[in-house]
């Protein structure tokens, strides 16, 4: 429907629209005129509490009105960004940071004496699949799937895969244009060659997908969304249950597996056997942090294991399949449980690993040893407890960095990369008869320039009197005199915890004097669920309080002042700092709000939005209404204030977060704010949330923001890492 047929149909509306139509709009800081954005009233009862939305047709992205309207605010957006003298010189230095790296591994399986992993490797636009017969000799390296050659667009990305048990063929899941919508394909390791088989809708934004082979690899076990006539279209996102496919035979006779018990906002994904004679399904419910899993036996018998009310976010096999279990029961730090094998009832497991001071993040048995990867508020380190005696002892590490990606080798040889935050990442092996672990030649280097570069943890305390850890990155001998441009990055949300880790970019800003800063506030897990359950649902508004609180410390202690602080977040991120520039905006100079969700009252509504209401909360509830009401960061824009200068990014292909919450904010912001509040807008096509976008799409947008930092932070920009 377009806007003219929208007012056709609601006539008492036309003359709010034609003056809304003419009223001019304010400019930018004296660039040229913003796009003007007709208001349309909308207004919905919550509570007994009206909510007018003036600008709800803009959450339309298939609408023409909308697209055109798009194109008016990324043209203007553009104009001002492209005229900035060394926003082409900053797109050239980023081009170089990523082009003359060194491509880095990640996903590893290990399947049959191969190691299989996702290559990355610019320039090319996408990622490969690749296997490797030993991680300490690229030149066994084979490329399995290229997505750049089936899509010289670079539009076609690898959502994940996964190797049957003889290690012969691969399925992989393939979606485009970063929507994340993938189909599975079966290539041949060995040559390549794509099968026939083809299992449309396994993977999905938000829910994901994924497969586990059966074990004699006749066949394979898969995450089915509804397909179309199967359900109403606006619930094509949401049912996902198990199907089985058999290879070779078309995937209309696939058979129904499990999950018609499961919830609508259920998100699966397997763990085999050692053997692949069982399977774990787990079963997300929402993205809040509960999980069910569900064992299948050799029988084809399925049984429940865990409840969602049970607290246990991970199973994972031993090699003599029985069960590990990460539990939250009672230990917000996480304790490690163990079944026997042949035993499912939860009331049979013991504790093995015993709740400590730091955050169990993840775990991995072997042989006879049990890997268990810590955080502490932020670092990692890992601990080797033996089976058998029960000895603990720990895997050297970089110091203050983080450590992923465990993977099982042969015995109890695994691999792990580790990274800082001015170290490139590093792919280790690790032997436990030997002392030390040995690099692998999966080694990342990189031009980015760090040697002048410090890393400071400082507390900052919110307004509860919460201690809340920033992570400080600046040049040594830099000056505490107020004057530094800062910026603060942060997320706060879904358990996710900012770690140590290496982003080459950074390199840019350091080097121009700017101080980076990250800040593990509430909603994350750096300091276990409790740290995340206090930044969720009624609890949010701890996590805004945080991060206010990260500022004025950085303010207050000489690092900046309002003037050169800037704020800069994604998805969650981007409604953190949405609602903190509203909350606070005396704070800041400039905000970046990357696929932000900002219309609190509106987000379960979105296509994958329910998907958040066990993090969030609905507007169904009446004390979690009042809470989203009173932070949405849409809602609380103020009439004439000044608020700090404003890059939103917004992507036509996001199915996790979508795009009209950055139009409507972008067009409030326009409207009602202190005319001197640059406001701007940019839209993307050909992507997504982010994942499966494009290198040069990426590239670009980083570009973007990071000249629209520079100009409003009055950055000197100059090019130390390529000259």
């Amino acid at each position: 429907m377009t806007i003219v047929d929208f007012v056709r149909n609601n006539l008492k509306l036309f003359v709010i629209v034609l003056v809304a139509h003419l009223l001019p709009m304010g400019c930018s800081n004296g660039s040229s005129q913003v796009p003007e954005t007709l208001i349309i009233p909308v207004t919905d009862t919550y509570h007994g509490v009206e909510v007018v939305d003036n600008y709800r047709w803009l959450e339309n992205g298939q609408a023409s009105d909308v697209s055109r309207w798009d194109e008016a605010q990324t043209s203007h957006t553009s104009r001002y960004l492209d005229k900035i003298s060394y926003r082409e010189n900053i797109a050239q230095h980023l081009k170089a940071l990523y082009t003359e790296s060194s491509p880095e591994y990640s996903k590893f399986h290990y399947k049959g004496g191969k190691l299989f992993a996702i290559k990355d490797q610019p320039p090319k636009e996408q990622p490969l699949l690749v296997a490797l017969d030993t991680p300490s000799d690229l030149g066994t390296e084979k490329v399995i799937l290229d997505p750049n050659d089936l899509d010289t667009t670079g539009l076609t990305s690898i959502d994940f895969f996964e190797v049957s048990p003889n290690a012969g063929l691969v399925a992989v899941s393939l979606s485009k244009g970063g929507t994340e919508d993938g189909d599975i394909y079966i290539f041949e390791v060995e040559t390549g060659k794509k099968l026939s088989d083809y299992v449309p809708r396994v993977n999905g934004p938000t829910a994901g997908g994924d497969v586990a082979w059966k074990a004699d690899g006749s066949g394979f076990y898969y995450t089915h969304y509804p397909r179309e006539k199967e359900r109403p279209a606006d619930e094509l996102r949401f049912y996902q249950q198990v199907y089985y496919h058999d290879l070779g035979k078309p995937t209309e006779e696939d058979i129904y597996v499990i999950g018609k018990e499961f919830p609508k906002i259920a998100e699966v994904y397997f763990e085999s056997s050692d053997d692949s004679e069982y399977i774990i399904a787990g079963v997300a419910n929402g993205d809040g942090g509960e999980y069910a899993h569900y064992l299948l036996n050799p029988s084809g018998k399925w049984t429940q294991v865990t409840r969602f009310e049970d607290d246990i976010p991970d199973v994972l096999f031993g090699l003599d399949n029985s069960l590990y279990l990460l539990s939250h029961r009672d230990a917000s730090y996480g304790k490690i449980l163990y079944l026997a094998p042949g035993r499912t009832k939860l009331s049979q497991a013991r504790m093995i690993v015993a709740e400590g001071s730091n955050v169990i993040r993840s775990f991995l048995p072997t042989k006879t040893k049990l890997y268990v990867r810590d955080m502490m508020g932020g670092p990692s380190q890992i601990r080797v407890i033996d089976l058998i005696d029960h000895s603990e002892t720990r895997v050297p590490l970089l110091p203050v960095s983080s450590a992923w990606g465990l993977t099982g080798l042969e015995g109890d040889i695994i691999i792990f990369t580790n990274s800082s935050y001015t170290e490139p990442s590093v792919v280790y092996s690790y032997d436990p008869a030997e002392e030390l672990p040995r690099k692998t030649a999966m080694v990342v280097t990189s031009i980015a320039d760090f040697s002048d570069v410090e890393v400071i943890r400082e507390i900052a305390f919110s307004k509860d009197g919460t201690r809340v850890p920033i992570n400080i990155l600046r040049n040594k001998g830099t000056k505490l005199d107020g004057t530094n441009p800062t910026i603060l990055y942060g997320y706060g949300g879904y358990g996710s915890s900012q770690t140590p880790w290496f982003k080459r970019d950074r390199s840019i800003y350091l080097n121009n004097g700017v101080i980076y800063v990250t800040a593990n506030i509430r909603g994350g897990g750096e300091f276990g669920e409790q740290w995340h359950l206090s930044g969720n649902l009624t609890n949010k508004q701890n996590v805004f309080d945080d991060f206010a609180a990260c500022a004025r410390y950085l303010i207050d202690n000489g690092y900046t002042n309002p003037s050169k602080l800037a704020i800069m977040g994604g998805s969650n991120g981007g409604l953190l700092v949405g609602a903190t520039m509203t909350q606070n905006p005396e704070l800041f100079k400039a905000v970046v709000c990357m696929k932000g969700v900002l219309d609190m009252l509106r987000f379960e509504s979105e296509p994958n939005g329910v998907f958040n209401v066990t993090e969030y909360g609905s507007v169904t509830d009446p004390d979690q209404f009042k809470a989203l009401y009173a932070y949405s960061p849409y809602h609380s824009i103020k009439q004439g204030v000044r608020y700090p200068d404003v890059l939103f990014t917004a992507d036509v292909n996001d199915y996790r977060v979508g795009a009209g919450n950055s139009r409507k904010m972008a067009a409030r912001l326009q409207t009602i704010a202190d005319p001197r509040t640059m406001v701007l807008l940019r839209m993307s096509e050909g992507a997504g949330h982010g994942i499966g976008s494009s290198l040069s799409a990426s590239l670009d947008q980083k570009a973007d923001i990071m000249t629209f930092l520079f100009d409003r932070l009055g950055v000197n920009y100059g090019s130390k890492d390529i000259e």
